[in-house]
């Protein structure tokens, strides 16, 4: 009998290892499929709260068909991505392509603190060569992100990198309507794949995240735009850099604020970079010193920097992923060991991801117990 049962058991254990192996191996033969059911989650996610705006508008006391107000939501996300690629992206471009055209042609008439910092950086890391340029390189490799026309030479054949994108495009779209139109059938196509007796555990679980990462992800645009806001005016009223290129800068350093710890830092440094390149090239600016000009475009930014620190970050971390700072800190040191810039991109969503499943499957277990004190408490105001 004893004998009968551990068969019994060892051939569940491989029933399973072998349902894994198999499932493993089509999700990676079906990669790109996932990949675009992701790309929509993401955008029914943004689109949700549009949705639910939407749905306030009434006419005669009736508010529009799911299916109109989903179709208008998907529009108008398309709307603000062909609006990013077609205006902002080339703009950004173009002042990068005027600060380089100054700093190549020799047309910034003190170049004093650019060659002491290219002299300090040779004497600390003298391989890097005599020639170093620093804001050389930094332009060079601003442009190569911003240079659209390099894109289907990265990805093969125009023709194919046309067909790709369209495909995909379509593709993300129309399941992206669907899951706006029926907010709960993401969690219902998930529940199919499980056991029934979790089923509805697994439900709530995924709407639970549904509603924390839309949060999220909606907070983060907010960021995004208050960060750009901010150092546009602060830019253009302060420092008297001009009002299309301070939209550029401000562009620049509100895109890289979406990298935790190490884009703002990096948005700051090419932001000064730029600023300086333009002021002496064009003659635009504050009338004083190329340091004290420096110095007032760092604290512009820094200044801005703070703003996100204490407003911006806190609103959007409180609302969504409801994680204290050290908690956020130590998530990203780890995410950024183990996935360079890509892990800080997806750490906080992971860890929504991560921290909703193990609140609702192993809350038995002490660490989690104590990572998420009053986790009924959380998940219910996650779906007020």
């Amino acid at each position: 009998m004893d004998n009968e049962k551990s068969i019994d058991k060892l051939a569940r254990t491989a029933l399973i290892i072998g349902g894994l192996a198999v499932g493993g191996v089509l999700c990676w033969y079906f990669r790109s499929i996932l990949a675009y059911i992701a790309a929509a989650f993401v955008v029914s996610l943004v689109g949700q709260p549009v949705m639910g705006l939407l749905r306030r508008i009434k006419i005669k006391g009736k508010s529009a068909p799911d299916a109109l107000l989903a179709a208008l939501t998907i529009i108008l996300i398309a709307a603000g991505a062909v609006l990013v690629i077609t205006r902002v992206i080339p703009f950004v471009s173009g002042i990068i392509r005027d600060a380089s055209i100054l700093n190549n042609s020799g047309a910034i008439s003190d170049r004093s603190i650019l060659d002491k910092i290219n002299v300090w950086i040779i004497s600390v890391c003298p391989w890097v060569g005599e020639d170093f340029d620093g804001v050389r390189l930094i332009i060079e490799k601003l442009s190569n992100l911003t240079n659209l026309s390099a894109v289907p030479g990265l990805i093969g054949s125009v023709a194919s990198a046309v067909a790709g994108i369209t495909v995909g495009t379509f593709s993300v779209i129309f399941i992206s309507f669907f899951f706006i139109k029926d907010e709960g059938l993401f969690g219902r196509i998930v529940g199919a794949l499980v056991p029934d007796k979790i089923e509805e555990r697994v439900g709530r679980t995924v709407l639970d995240i549904e509603r924390l990462l839309s949060r999220y992800f909606v907070g983060l645009l907010i960021e995004i735009f208050g960060v750009a806001l901010l150092d546009c005016l602060g830019l253009w009223l302060i420092t008297g850099i001009g009002f299309n290129y301070a939209i550029g800068i401000a562009i620049i350093a509100g895109l890289l604020n979406v990298i935790p710890y190490v884009g703002p830092l990096i948005g700051e440094i090419i932001g000064v970079v730029l600023c300086v390149i333009l002021k002496y090239g064009t003659g635009a600016g504050l009338d004083v010193n190329i340091w004290l000009f420096a110095l007032i475009v760092l604290g512009v930014m820094l200044a801005v920097q703070l703003v996100d620190n204490f407003v911006y970050q806190p609103l959007i971390y409180s609302t969504s992923i409801k994680a204290n700072a050290l908690e956020i800190f130590i998530v990203l040191l780890v995410a950024g060991r183990i996935g360079g810039i890509t892990g800080l991109f997806i750490a906080i969503p992971s860890y929504t991801v991560i921290r909703v499943i193990a609140s609702r499957f192993f809350y038995n277990f002490k660490p989690i117990r104590r990572l998420i004190p009053d986790v009924e408490n959380e998940n219910t105001d996650a779906l007020v």
